[in-house]
Parts: structure tokens; C-alpha cells; sequence
């Protein structure tokens, strides 16, 4: 039997490298199994727990498919959508939301990080999103879910729920528990100034990040201003991890060519920064550029990003429809 993959990305516009590497790469990889199936959300209701600009949204959603197709994943094979279109998703949230409890709400770090000291002034949506984000997983009777670690609570508060709608109704496996896909290594891609911090559209430093949209030029400027130490390049993973700069920069070439950690130590151990970064500089110009001329260009095509939002709004629309008339039933609506 086919997995049935759902994950969702929000439209806020500014894809990066931390999106491919973490997120999108791995999506591509799901839409080409074909023991998979896939469907592809773009979150704009989640995006609107904080204030969007109007023109900007709209934009974003269609420079998010844009970047979807530019970076490999079929929109012929899998199903590619925009949330606040498929009406189910609310409703089912509401569903949902008389069955999740405020204590597991409560226990949600990401809100906290998120609101910051003055909670109080956060919205109430960017406190239940994690109930729009089970709904969203729910509908589709998703098997799998990738996720990043900063997504991998919310995840589980979404099979509670889908445990307790099960047992509070007595309709055993009703709503499918979806289990994480999460990916072992170089899941969080840290900054280009500051191997710490998770490499984030929201840094005000450009150079913090590679966009998806950067051309051949500035990706190599941005690689070579990256922040390094002193030492040449590290012998061992126990010495790269005392080194967050080195080892979020070995992670990166990693990932884009499919080494592991270790084989990326054996083969810069001992060089200087200024070598690995023209070999890095290749091999992200190699994948990026591509990827941004296209995202360029299918840009330019609005109607046909728009025909591939409403192609999936009917597929999304018939299959979660069905499910909501069902948890109707079973509500006893």
C-alpha cells in the first residue's frame, strides 16, 4: 500500500537554502516514489496568524508553487493546493479544536518562542494553529508527514488528537495517526552569520541566507562572506561539532551532494575555508541558479501557477469533503 504524504509550507515569501535543504529537496524526493502519495499544501491560513500584507500574500502563494515545480516536485503526480480554498480545513479545525485540550495547547513551545514576553498581544490563531495544522494532516488520512524538529511537537499533538476524536466517538482508526518523516541529518540549516541560529527569511541580513531567487553572482559573494574560524577544516566530527560555522557550512555541501558528514571531513580535512568555499560556491551555483531562473520565469506565468492551485483545490476538495461529511456523521450533525 502507498504512503500518503501530506506537508504544507507557508507563503511568506523569500524561500532560502534552510527551506530546500530541510524541506523542499526531501518533498522532491517523496513526488518521485512512486510508492508515494503526495499532496502539497500552501498554508496561507497559517500565514495570516500574523499580519500579511494583501498583495505580498498573493505574490508569495504563487512564488511558493512557483518554487515547488522550479525545484522538481510534479504537479501531474502530486496534488498542489492553497488552503483557503478547500473550506474543510476550517471546519475541521473547529471540529477538532472542541476535542483538543487547553492543556496540550499550553505545552506548546513554538507559541512561546513565537509571542514572545507579551503573549497576551499574540493572536488566538497563532495559539491554535497547531489544531488548522492536525486538520489539515487529518483530511487527507496521511500515513506520513515530514517534518522539521521545530514542527515535531505539533505532529504529536496532532495524533493525540486524532487518538481521542477515535476513542471519544468509539470509531476505531477513523483518523489515521500519522507518523513523522523527519530527516537524520543537516534537517536545520544554521546561518551564513552565525552558525547557531537557524538560517531564517525573517534575519535582517541578506547574507545570513542563500535565497532560492539569488543569481550565480551573489551566491558565490554570500559564500564567501560567510562566517568562519581560523583553523583549517576539521579531521573528525567530534572536532566539527565543537565548530558550529564549519560544520553548518560541511553540512550544507553535504546535503547538496548527497555525502555523508564523514566523507565531507575526509575530503576538506586540513584545507583552508577559502578552498571548500570555491568547491562550495560550485556546487550550490550548480543547483541553485538553475532553480531560480526557473522560479524567474514561471513567475512570469500567473495563469499557469493559478490553473495548478485550482487543478488541486478539486482534487484536495474531493477528498477532504468526503472525510468532513463523515465526521459529521459520526458527530452526529
Amino acid at each position: 500500500m502507498n504512503k500518503k504524504i501530506f506537508s504544507g509550507v507557508q507563503p511568506t515569501g523569500n524561500l532560502h537554502l534552510g527551506n530546500y535543504l530541510g524541506a523542499i529537496k526531501n518533498f522532491v524526493e517523496l513526488n518521485n516514489d512512486d510508492k508515494n502519495d503526495c499532496v502539497f499544501c500552501v498554508v496561507d491560513l497559517h500565514a495570516i496568524t500574523v499580519k500579511q500584507d494583501p498583495k505580498e500574500l498573493r505574490d508569495n502563494i504563487r512564488e511558493t508553487v512557483a518554487t515547488f515545480i522550479a525545484c522538481g516536485i510534479n504537479p501531474e503526480k502530486s496534488i498542489i493546493f492553497k488552503q483557503s480554498t478547500v473550506s474543510a480545513h476550517s471546519e475541521a479545525a473547529w471540529l477538532l479544536s472542541c476535542v483538543a485540550r487547553m492543556g496540550w495547547l499550553n505545552r506548546m513551545t513554538q507559541f512561546k518562542e513565537k509571542a514572545g514576553k507579551d503573549k497576551e498581544k499574540a493572536s488566538i490563531g497563532l495559539y491554535s494553529y497547531p489544531i488548522l495544522m492536525a486538520a489539515d494532516i487529518l483530511l487527507y488520512d496521511a500515513t506520513h508527514v515530514p517534518v522539521g524538529e521545530d514542527q515535531k511537537q505539533h505532529l504529536e499533538l496532532c495524533r493525540d488528537i486524532a487518538q481521542k476524536f477515535n476513542n471519544d466517538y468509539a470509531v476505531d482508526d477513523f483518523l489515521k495517526v500519522p507518523e513523522p518523516l523527519i530527516q537524520k541529518e543537516f534537517s536545520r540549516i544554521m546561518s551564513l552569520k552565525d552558525g547557531t541560529k537557524k538560517m531564517s527569511k525573517s534575519d535582517l541580513s541578506d547574507l545570513s541566507r542563500v535565497n532560492l531567487t539569488d543569481d550565480k553572482d551573489l551566491i558565490i559573494n554570500k559564500i564567501k562572506k560567510a562566517k568562519t574560524d581560523p583553523l583549517p577544516l576539521p579531521n573528525s566530527l567530534n572536532e566539527l561539532n565543537a565548530r558550529p560555522e564549519a560544520k553548518n557550512l560541511l553540512g550544507i555541501y553535504s546535503s547538496l551532494t548527497n555525502f555523508t558528514l564523514e566523507q565531507s571531513i575526509n575530503e576538506f580535512s586540513g584545507k583552508n575555508f577559502s578552498e571548500f568555499k570555491e568547491k562550495l560556491s560550485q556546487v550550490l551555483v550548480e543547483k541553485i541558479d538553475k532553480i531560480s531562473n526557473e522560479i524567474k520565469k514561471l513567475n512570469t506565468d500567473k495563469k499557469y501557477l493559478d490553473q495548478i492551485l485550482l487543478d488541486g483545490q478539486k482534487k484536495a476538495n474531493d477528498i477532504s469533503s468526503y472525510k468532513l461529511k463523515k465526521m459529521h456523521e459520526i458527530i452526529g450533525f
